[in-house]
């Protein structure tokens, strides 16, 4: 892949992750994160969940050390943030809602917006 969009890559997924690692890692501590998100038949960690620890690791990176996988992964973290902002309702009140939760899971915390 072009390094132009590896650029554009890491600046959406920047903008799109505006959880610190250590918030993040927090929240994924939480009961509720494991508690939200859809889950492969038989397993125990939603597809959500597993992102933020992908999240984590890319952020532990240095950008140098980062491989098109970790850029397709960055690209999926930001195509899910803004679908999934588009969605909420009623529920964007709600701190403790599963959509919010869910979004958090993917690094990004729609009440910091």
């Amino acid at each position: 892949m072009a390094e132009d969009d590896h650029a554009q890559t890491w600046s959406d997924f920047d903008d799109a992750v505006n959880m610190t690692p250590a918030a993040l890692r927090k929240h994924l501590d939480g009961a509720a994160s494991q508690a939200v998100g859809q889950k492969e038949a038989g397993g125990d960690e939603s597809t959500g969940h597993a992102m933020g620890r992908r999240i984590l690791a890319i952020k532990d990176k240095k950008k140098a050390d980062l491989t098109d996988d970790d850029y397709a992964a960055m690209r999926k973290v930001v195509g899910y943030v803004h679908r999934h902002l588009k969605q909420g309702g009623d529920a964007r009140k709600d701190p403790d809602s599963p959509w919010r939760m869910s979004l958090m899971n993917w690094g990004h915390d729609p009440h910091k917006d």
